[in-house]
């Protein structure tokens, strides 16, 4: 049939006029399309805010589900230790060096006659604390550094951008070394956190002050300082909060690397003194054994490395529920 008759021949209702002949648009009458249920939008829900549509994409994660579940266990070894162990990790006799696993001592003995179950699970709360209380210490250095350059500008950023600059090529695991060596023999975990902090902000600077300019032009920030907001109010009330998702996953990550950090501080011999109980010193102390007794060195690798990959996966986890376009990419 010729299109002209075609045209003809459709109802009104479907013929949409066009500017030139030809070019006719046909719509379906909504009586021979109903909204089929598949399409319907239920408008009277609550909608989520991106934390709580975080939250929900993380109870449904996998990944976060196993690393928190292996958190949880850390934690509680932890705050607990007396539950998987009596025996005093700093009791050492050599009359029982280089004891084979047994039913007092599951893991053996030490070339020192320490019991090495009891220092794994103790060397957990050492690990553990300087890595928190790093990652709290140089997450709030580096939060405001970045906020203060991203949210000022001009030439307030550029002058710490350059200090930023100047931190960021110091390797953190050098710089420490440096630092650490001065403070050599104190017997305190807090020297080293405060080291590890003043070496391992630079990165969550940057990731702030990106965050803070991007969240600084928004509309909502426009309209409250029409609205007579000041500036520190605007940087504390509604930036910084909309900032927080990166901030927190990059803080996440770095947890895992500020227990790396510190078991390598005190293999090298400047991190934790021996006095204190700690996985990289056991793992120092046990390389020298390594040809004959290797399982005294793979015990507290095998829980430093299940502790930093837990923390890992959850800032993955984290990271993907936060931004979801990341896992895309």
């Amino acid at each position: 049939m010729p299109r002209s008759d075609q045209s003809q021949s459709m109802s009104p209702e479907r013929r949409t006029a066009a500017p030139h002949p030809g070019q006719e648009h046909y719509t379906a009458p909504l009586s021979e399309t109903p909204l089929k249920d598949v399409d319907a939008f239920d408008d009277t829900s609550t909608p989520r805010s991106m934390w709580r549509q975080a939250a929900h994409s993380l109870l449904r994660d996998p990944v976060f589900i196993v690393s928190a579940i292996l958190i949880a266990f850390i934690l509680f070894v932890v705050a607990f230790p007396g539950v998987f162990t009596s025996q005093d990790p700093t009791a050492g006799s050599l009359a029982n060096a280089n004891q084979d696993p047994s039913g007092e001592h599951p893991f053996g003995t030490s070339r020192q006659g320490y019991d090495i179950f009891s220092r794994v699970i103790h060397g957990t709360r050492t690990s553990v604390i300087v890595g928190f209380f790093t990652m709290i210490g140089s997450t709030l250095i580096g939060a405001a550094i970045g906020a203060l350059a991203g949210y000022v500008g001009g030439w307030v950023d550029e002058i710490v951008s350059r200090v930023v600059d100047v931190f960021f090529a110091i390797p953190l695991i050098l710089g420490a070394i440096v630092i650490g060596a001065r403070f050599q023999g104190i017997d305190s975990i807090w020297v080293v956190i405060l080291v590890l902090s003043v070496f391992g902000w630079t990165n969550i600077a940057r990731i702030t002050r990106g965050a803070v300019i991007g969240v600084k032009s928004q509309e909502f920030v426009m309209a409250s300082t029409a609205l007579g907001a000041g500036r520190f109010s605007n940087l504390m009330r509604h930036v910084l909060p909309n900032a927080l998702a990166p901030i927190i996953v990059t803080a996440t990550v770095n947890l895992g690397v500020f227990i790396v950090a510190e078991a390598t501080l005190s293999f090298l011999g400047v991190g934790l003194p021996p006095t204190v109980v700690s996985w990289g010193g056991d793992i120092s102390t046990a390389r020298t054994s390594l040809t004959t007794h290797p399982m005294q060195l793979m015990y507290p690798s095998i829980g430093l490395a299940v502790t930093v990959l837990s923390f890992i996966m959850l800032g993955d986890a984290v990271r993907d529920a936060l931004d979801p376009k990341a896992k895309k990419r």
